[in-house]
């Protein structure tokens, strides 16, 4: 049996799990909440880390009821991220590694949402949606890749959800995305917003910009309502997102879609993708916000599966980086 440590925390989430060939035993999680209105900075958001990710480590190993001497091998997010919090979990995770003895290895963020989800969901060969805070790209496995079919061609769809938030101060607890989904849900009227989709890429600025600049003029006047604009919002972007995936799914020959990352917990994503999918024949595939969201047993299980195929990242090369595309990594567990 292989057991594997991962570390995450690209972003405002810390995260620490232990996976066992495939079994989740423990994953415990933390996250930095700003008031309303604010973002997170990079510098406040590794400060957090670093109070609460000993605390974090030790209930990972209390609640899998291991010692550190059970450990095969301690992974952690090498990027893409935030560059302060990802060297503070980088670092503890170098020095875990050094005192227990244990190799290391540096995985990447998305393909750590990836494997979580065809973990959970058990799905063969899925296009992937991956929609977060800080990316937004349609995948498809091919020839030991991920290759992006699609993706952003500017801010990520959880980027303008968060910054919408912003602006109409929506509550940060817990998250900008889930306030935004349950006061979409009492929205009544679609205001149209520009629905920018070039090719198989998307564009999510502009659609901010406007929103942006017309959200107070609306409310003030009584055009509309907060959970109007919220429901508008949402309907326009996954539309968008739905529309890149399904043209990938053609091309590909897909009969499944898995959805991944913490913008893939929304339910009303889930829906469009699955009124799609059934239009199709296919299978939609989607887990919960204990796994769609950033957490530690992701970057476990994809450390599992690079570990087992021969994968081990030397000291020396146990850097970290701000950019590290989905395309990157060989994929050598997979065939």
């Amino acid at each position: 049996m292989t057991v594997v440590i991962g570390f995450e925390g690209s972003a405002n989430k810390i995260g620490i799990g232990i996976i066992r060939d495939g079994e989740v035993l423990s994953n415990p999680r933390r996250t930095y909440i700003t008031p309303p209105g604010q973002g997170f900075m990079p510098s406040d958001t590794a400060r957090h880390h670093r109070a609460v990710i000993l605390t974090v480590l030790k209930e990972a190993l209390e609640q899998a009821g291991l010692k550190p001497a059970d450990i095969d091998c301690v992974a952690y997010t090498k990027g893409p991220g935030m560059g302060a919090p990802l060297v503070t979990v980088a670092l503890v995770a170098r020095t875990v590694a050094q005192l227990w003895g244990k190799p290391l290895l540096g995985v990447n963020h998305c393909i750590g949402h990836i494997e979580m989800g065809r973990l959970i969901t058990q799905a063969n060969n899925p296009t992937v949606l991956y929609v977060s805070g800080g990316n937004t790209q349609v995948i498809a496995y091919l020839e030991r890749r991920y290759r992006i079919f699609g993706e952003t061609i500017d801010i990520a769809v959880g980027n303008c959800l968060d910054r919408f938030a912003r602006v109409i101060k929506i509550s940060n607890d817990p998250s900008p995305g889930y306030n935004i989904e349950q006061m979409a849900k009492k929205g009544s009227r679609y205001v149209e917003l520009p629905y920018t989709v070039k090719g198989m890429d998307v564009s999510f600025s502009g659609i901010l910009s406007f929103i942006e600049e017309a959200a107070n003029k609306m409310l003030s006047s009584g055009q509309c309502t907060a959970e109007d604009l919220c429901f508008s919002l949402q309907e326009t972007v996954f539309a968008m997102l739905v529309e890149i995936t399904e043209r990938a799914m053609a091309h590909c020959g897909s009969q499944e879609v898995l959805i991944v990352g913490g913008v893939g917990c929304n339910l009303r994503l889930q829906e469009m993708m699955g009124v799609m999918c059934k239009e199709r024949g296919a299978k939609l595939f989607a887990t919960d916000e204990r796994f769609c969201i950033d957490n530690g047993a992701m970057i476990a299980q994809a450390g599992w599966e690079m570990f087992r195929s021969g994968y081990v990242t030397e000291l020396e090369d146990s850097w970290i980086t701000q950019r590290y595309r989905t395309d990157e990594v060989e994929v050598t567990w997979r065939d």
